[in-house]
């Protein structure tokens, strides 16, 4: 069996990467940071992520004490993975991570978003001045998901579940959905004449919401991306 792989460096931006930066692993960490998830869910949500590498990552951060494994009490009987206190304290660095990623000049080739990734990005791309003393609470539902979403003292609150307390609930079908309504491929308007939106609650409030979360602006760069590999490279 292979040992893993390390930097071989004292320095703790390169042990961080020894314990994280194997591909996949900060994706493993991204879809436990909404709560614990079976191995069956976590290939759900990482779908072009092979069983072995997933199985061999989750052993990793679980080596690291990062990720653990605990058995879900009777009738459930099942075994659930979930991010320890330490793997919790990733969750700013995959937030800010995510935030600086939205403004790559190069965009993505593939437009594929999974559900947790279109919440997650809710906390990317909170804009807390368009907040203006908002205190609310509203459940989100994409496909048979629902999420707790709840905003106070200038912050964002994201959970699994339904919200009881919920001022109004949102719907779209999935994903890829809400992620055209954010970015304004969707208008709201149109979204909701169409059937892709639906709001139980007051219309003006949902609008809101989605206006908390404006798409940045991409990094300008002053060359174009061609210009600025070497010679050989661009030919």
């Amino acid at each position: 069996m292979a040992s893993k792989r390390t930097y071989g460096e004292a320095c703790r931006f390169a042990h961080a990467l020894d314990v994280v930066g194997e591909r996949w692993a900060l994706l493993v960490v991204r879809e436990l940071m909404l709560g614990p998830k079976r191995f069956t869910d976590l290939r759900a949500g990482l779908p072009h992520a092979s069983p072995n590498i997933l199985t061999e990552r989750l052993r990793d951060l679980e080596g690291a004490a990062v990720v653990r494994k605990r058995k879900l009490p009777p009738p459930y009987g099942s075994s659930v993975y979930e991010l320890t206190e330490w793997g919790r304290e990733l969750e700013p660095i995959v937030t800010e991570l995510g935030a600086w990623g939205a403004r790559a000049p190069i965009p993505p080739d593939s437009r594929e978003i999974g559900t947790d990734s279109i919440v997650l990005a809710l906390r990317s791309l909170f804009d807390p001045e368009a907040v203006a003393g908002l205190e609310a609470a509203y459940e989100l539902r994409i496909g048979e998901e629902s999420f707790r979403i709840g905003i106070a003292g200038g912050e964002l609150n994201l959970a699994r579940g339904p919200a009881e307390d919920a001022g109004g609930t949102i719907a779209v079908p999935d994903a890829a959905t809400l992620a055209a309504i954010l970015t304004g491929q969707l208008p709201f308007d149109e979204a909701r004449a169409s059937g892709a939106l639906e709001i139980e609650g007051a219309k003006q409030q949902a609008k809101r919401f989605l206006r908390l979360f404006p798409m940045p602006e991409p990094y300008a760069c002053e060359e174009s991306p061609a210009s600025m590999l070497p010679a050989h490279a661009a030919d």
